[in-house]
């Protein structure tokens, strides 16, 4: 039997662990899984699909498609946020951003 109560995660593998339970694995344009990687932070982990680049018929690279987004694994209490497809860091701020906010109108940082 499992628990809806998040685990608070003490590793990345455990992050990932909880990322995978959660949410639809991407997959690259063959079908097969995406790669996950994980970013360790502060306050969590940041847990997000990488994908090869693509090229043009002449080679020519191509940008990455928009959307997408990445997750937060909070390391406090194992709960799961997402926050946009933005660089690395630009994706911490923001959840770091967001948690403040929370902070500041008195909700827990953990809701």
């Amino acid at each position: 039997m499992t628990s809806d109560t998040p685990v608070p995660p003490t590793t990345p593998e455990e992050a990932l662990a909880i990322v995978r339970s959660r949410y639809a694995q991407p997959t690259l344009p063959d079908g097969t899984a995406a790669p996950l990687h994980v970013h360790e932070f502060d306050l969590g982990y940041l847990v997000y699909a990488t994908f090869p680049p693509t090229t043009d018929a002449a080679g020519r690279p191509q940008p990455a498609p928009p959307g997408g987004s990445k997750i937060v694994v909070a390391k406090d209490t194992g709960e799961t946020v997402t926050v946009p497809n933005y660089p690395t860091e630009a994706a911490v701020d923001l959840y770091r951003q967001q948690r403040r906010q929370r902070e500041a109108r008195g909700q827990d940082p953990r809701q």
